[in-house]
């Protein structure tokens, strides 16, 4: 019976002296090592150290150097830790040493130049596929594929690792970020408060209004482009309730679709893209912060946004040129034919089934349209995020200093403040007053409300899609060093800083015109080209202050590029609403419009931001690209005669 139990206590022993063993030396072990999860070539990484008890204080006590593969390095304690920068060139084995204790590790480094293959494929899939979406996510799976390729795993394995890493930890760690979902929310509110004043009348009644000082051909396209100015908030709210407003005035002002369309279409994306107020804003605010955290830049998206206006030479130049058709009364190319058959004849419907198609901005049938309706929630979200700005970013201090401007005031306020809460809080309330308007004068049932409340967040469905994915896309491109890559290459061909602006423009509008769509051409440029300026304008000596100037350009070259491709391209979701809305042949609409829009680009690169770049004063180029924009009208464009 002894032996027995001898038998069965001797293994439990064994095993726990075994156990005892490995907790002793995993106690005495001296120090660990961390390295980052994502290595890369030829790019600083940070490898963290924590030494035990003993030895770091031994290491605080004493001037104890550490080697890395038999080389003295510089290291900084931070609380328990010593970190220290380290650059890996090839796959090699990394030796650290403190005294007399080492640890080597085997680490596999990403080549640098595979990390341009993300963003690369997603333009090149774009162009081949003519859609966004799908693009964006090849992109993130080669993405995900090559890190997971270099961290060990057979490519079956890494296949597999990479497909969930996508939505585990990409996309997940996109929508965890607060400024994301601020972002998301208030799209999808601004969507809703536009189906919803739509659906009540309220929109109606506005361009109900504005129509009325319409009576000849020129007043006519006056009107449309007020109301394409006026409806700022969202482009989409913009085509569809002018478009078809106004098509039957300017078809019994015999003012061509063709016409009608061009207005619709290059008023809608160009006041969104500049107005602070839109559907656009939130976009544009978390591209840029995405950005600022790359290079580490403190001013805020908001501060940034704002200083970045005064450089959009294209939306603001195409406003300018619209006026100047309309005003002169003269056009060219294929428009001045259209215009010529249009004032000669009768304007037929040969689009009724456009027509048909269901809309999801048409207002009830019983209801008559009231202006305020909509005046006051616009009002609301306008008078909201000014107030909201003002109220999270207020400096008492600022504010009691009498050497500060007022203007300069206003602008220390506003980049200290929390632009996604006064959005929130804006277009929250917004909502609320346009449903509290339609209840209180029974336009609309509660289950009508609720209905177009879901419509509107449904429109921005695909916007919010594309936002995820983008915001994926770029923390890849911010794991892989895309940027560094980038930069690197501007750098060694030389580029200068001041041509960058209108490279960035071209290619925006390249990859715009390829793929239909600005958003989509912003979330695949803005995190790669943004640090790449800041980086390349700092590798050639020029100042912080300087460098921030270029900056400011090239925010304001991508938005304004995508605007000009989006303006030329027959598969922009814009250019087909414009076409749908006026009831225009979407051809003709891209043929008559796209010599508009490439001569005011050409206006906008050489007069605007190349001059701009190299610091020329926006008091001499908005004059100058006004009367060079006028002069193209005057001398290339002839009268329309009746």
């Amino acid at each position: 019976m002894i032996q027995s139990i001898r038998k069965l206590l001797l293994p439990l022993l064994i095993l726990n002296f075994a156990v005892s063993f490995n907790s002793h030396a995993e106690e005495e072990k001296p120090f660990s090592v961390e390295f980052p999860s994502i290595i890369v070539t030829k790019v600083n990484h940070t490898i963290t150290i924590t030494p035990n008890t003993t030895l770091l204080k031994q290491i605080q006590t004493d001037s104890t150097e550490i080697y890395i593969n038999g080389t003295n390095t510089t290291y900084k304690i931070e609380g328990q830790n010593l970190k220290f920068d380290y650059k890996f060139t090839k796959k090699e084995s990394v030796q650290i040493q403190i005294k007399e204790h080492a640890i080597s590790e085997e680490v596999n480094p990403i080549p640098l130049w595979l990390s341009i293959l993300p963003p690369l494929i997603a333009i090149l899939m774009a162009l081949l596929f003519k859609e966004v979406l799908s693009a964006l996510f090849i992109g993130l799976f080669t993405g995900t594929l090559i890190i997971y390729s270099y961290k060990g795993a057979s490519i079956f394995i890494a296949f597999f690792q990479a497909i969930f890493a996508i939505s585990d930890t990409y996309i997940i760690n996109s929508v965890h970020d607060t400024g994301h979902i601020s972002i998301i929310v208030f799209s999808m509110l601004i969507g809703a408060m536009v189906t919803l004043i739509s659906k009540n009348g309220g929109m109606q009644g506005i361009v109900n209004i504005l129509s009325r000082f319409a009576n000849t051909a020129k007043s006519g396209q006056l009107v449309t482009w007020f109301l394409g100015v006026l409806i700022f908030f969202d482009d989409y709210a913009n085509t569809l309730v002018v478009g078809n407003t106004m098509r039957p005035v300017t078809d019994k002002l015999k003012v061509s679709r063709e016409k009608l369309a061009y207005i619709v279409d290059s008023t809608a994306a160009p006041v969104a893209s500049v107005a602070m107020i839109t559907t656009w804003i939130g976009i544009e605010l978390s591209y840029i912060q995405s950005a600022t955290v790359q290079i580490g830049v403190e001013e805020s998206p908001y501060s940034i946004f704002l200083n970045s206006l005064p450089s959009r030479f294209y939306p603001f130049f195409m406003l300018a040129f619209m006026l100047f058709i309309i005003y002169k009364g003269r056009d060219f190319g294929p428009m001045l034919k259209a215009e010529k058959t249009a004032r000669n004849s009768t304007i037929d419907d040969t689009n009724k089934a456009v027509e048909k198609n269901e809309n999801e901005l048409e207002m009830a049938a019983h209801i008559t349209p009231k202006w305020y309706n909509a005046a006051i929630p616009i009002l609301i979200v306008i008078l909201g995020t000014l107030a909201g700005l003002i109220y999270t970013g207020w400096n008492a201090t600022v504010w009691a200093d009498e050497t500060i401007g007022f203007s300069k005031k206003l602008s220390h306020v506003i980049g200290a403040s929390d632009s996604y809460l006064a959005l929130l809080w804006s277009s929250l309330s917004a909502v609320l007053a346009a449903v509290l308007l339609t209840v209180s004068q029974k336009l609309l049932t509660l289950h009508q409300i609720s209905d177009s409340l879901l419509k509107g967040f449904k429109t921005m469905l695909t916007a919010i899609l594309i936002l995820i994915l983008a915001w994926a896309l770029a923390d890849i491109t911010k794991d892989l060093h895309t940027a560094d890559f980038i930069s690197n290459i501007l750098i060694s061909i030389n580029v200068a800083p001041q041509l960058l602006p209108a490279l960035t423009f071209i290619l925006s509008a390249l990859i715009a015109f390829s793929t239909g769509s600005s958003w989509g051409t912003m979330a695949i440029l803005y995190p790669l080209i943004l640090p790449a300026s800041w980086y390349l304008s700092h590798s050639v000596g020029l100042s912080d202050t300087e460098s921030m100037h270029i900056f400011y350009i090239v925010v304001s070259a991508i938005l304004a590029g995508s605007v000009l491709g989006d303006h030329c391209s027959p598969i922009s979701d814009t250019t087909i609403l414009s076409s749908l809305a006026s009831s225009c042949n979407h051809i003709e609409h891209v043929r008559t419009q796209m010599p508009y829009a490439l001569s005011v680009g050409a206006v906008s690169i050489f007069i605007g931001l190349i001059p701009a770049a190299y610091g020329v004063s926006g008091w001499i180029i908005f004059p100058a690209g006004i009367i060079s924009l006028y002069s193209i009208v005057h001398f290339f464009g002839k009268k329309i005669e009746n």
